[in-house]
């Protein structure tokens, strides 16, 4: 199965797998349209239903639509090149996770070892859902802890995961020619380079 978008690289998966999984890709060319909150919200519904260790479920998302107050002030805690495409999407998420939970028959709260795993299915969940439903999402890490949680006023208990920028996508006439020369799908490591049967191989260290 071959699939191509036009104006970008061939995506062709080595095994049978769902479309969305090889179309999905992260731009950074957005077209200012608006978003609503029905639409929104189906992306954090796709996210609810991600799996969490003792159905813990520790995500939580913060938003800003761009025609928001709220909206520079999601934008100052990007590093200053995220800010300058950013700017433009339709919203901006920020996925924060709760570092401990109580688990099932006790009563004190414990750390969670998986509280960024658990948070990093909800956000593949929804970035899938947004590109099931026309929509693009670019996860981001290039942004300042700090400066995030003393903006978005995170408390300590909780860790701020990454920013989220979701929208159309665009045609990429704002970015610099240098981004839009990388407006298209990246590619990916084939399975025989991170998939083994039995034990840790020595070729996965190298």
């Amino acid at each position: 199965m071959t699939i191509q978008k036009p104006g970008s690289k061939v995506r062709v998966p080595e095994h049978v797998v769902e479309w969305i999984f090889v179309e999905r890709w992260s731009p950074r060319a957005f077209a200012e349209d608006q978003i609503s909150e029905a639409v929104l919200n189906s992306l954090f519904e796709a996210a609810r239903w991600a799996p969490s260790a003792f159905n813990s479920q520790p995500w939580r998302f913060i938003y800003a639509l761009r025609d928001q107050s709220e909206f520079d002030i999601f934008l100052t805690p990007l590093i200053e090149f995220n800010q300058g495409w950013a700017r433009h999407a339709s919203a901006l998420i920020y996925l924060l996770s709760k570092k401990d939970f109580t688990p099932p028959g006790k009563t004190e709260p414990q750390l969670s070892r998986t509280h960024s795993f658990d948070s990093g299915a909800a956000w593949a969940n929804l970035a899938n859902q947004a590109m099931a439903a026309g929509w693009a999402t670019h996860g981001m890490s290039g942004l300042d802890d700090e400066k995030a949680r003393a903006v978005l006023r995170v408390p300590d208990s909780f860790s701020v995961e990454i920013a989220i920028a979701v929208g159309r996508r665009g045609d990429g006439a704002r970015l610099p020619f240098g981004l839009f020369q990388r407006e298209h799908p990246s590619g990916r490591s084939p399975i025989g380079e991170f998939v083994a049967r039995g034990l840790f191989p020595e070729r996965f260290s190298r």
